[in-house]
């Protein structure tokens, strides 16, 4: 699955957040369902313009970000 045609960014939309492409439902709103323990049927039956396939862009942009994301550690002096 390659997320990359399925989500866009796009400033005049949601003010920039990624969206499943043709909607104005953000990848976020969409993992925040699953993480609430909505089920891929559900999401699809609420939102019949959206296709398993979209639900899956949504998890793939979300590991994508996840995988590049680096934390540093801060090194506190004088505590």
């Amino acid at each position: 699955m390659n997320w990359q045609e399925r989500i866009v960014i796009d400033p005049n939309i949601l003010v920039g957040k990624p969206v499943i492409k043709g909607t104005r439902l953000a990848v976020e709103f969409i993992v925040d369902l699953l993480a609430q323990g909505w089920s891929e049927m559900e999401i699809l039956q609420n939102y019949p313009g959206l296709t398993p396939e979209d639900i899956q862009a949504c998890l793939g942009y979300a590991s994508a970000i996840l995988r590049a994301e680096r934390v540093y550690p801060l090194e506190l002096t004088g505590v």
